[in-house]
């Protein structure tokens, strides 16, 4: 060094304040990795942000479901028997088999009196027909 007591001095403070600096721009070069690498994930994270609002808004909209009606079902008791026994047996019945279910003894009269009424809630939706003369509860 010189022989200079000041000048040594001045050397001195200047190595021990490029030390200083030094490490505080290795400690800046660690935060900016450590920046640059949270900032990339940011960037995808957004990237995919924007995909999956375009993926969506691409998807088109869907038409609105009506609702299925609900088929009429008639208020006399002889309907709410008829269909109460054909739930009980939950298979298809013939207007004969249903007089037996309702203890209706087996006349032309009782026989035809069910299968009119079998055949209105066919119409209204209330009931299926698979075959002729044999009533059954629709599949839903």
């Amino acid at each position: 060094m010189s022989d200079i007591p000041q000048l040594s001095d001045v050397l001195a403070y200047l190595e021990v304040r490029e030390g200083d600096l030094g490490e505080q721009a290795g400690q800046l070069r660690s935060s900016i990795e450590d920046l640059t690498a949270r900032l990339g994930e940011l960037d995808a994270e957004i990237e995919n942000l924007r995909i999956t609002r375009k993926t969506l808004l691409a998807i088109p909209r869907p038409e609105p479901v009506e609702p299925t009606p609900h088929p009429d079902v008639p208020d006399h008791p002889a309907y709410q028997r008829i269909l109460a026994a054909l739930a009980d047996a939950g298979r298809p019945m013939r207007a004969r088999d249903l007089c037996e279910a309702l203890d209706l003894p087996i006349l032309p009269k009782n026989t035809e009196g069910i299968r009119c009424k079998l055949k209105r809630l066919v119409t209204r939706g209330v009931l299926a027909e698979p075959e002729p003369g044999l009533f059954a509860q629709p599949r839903t």
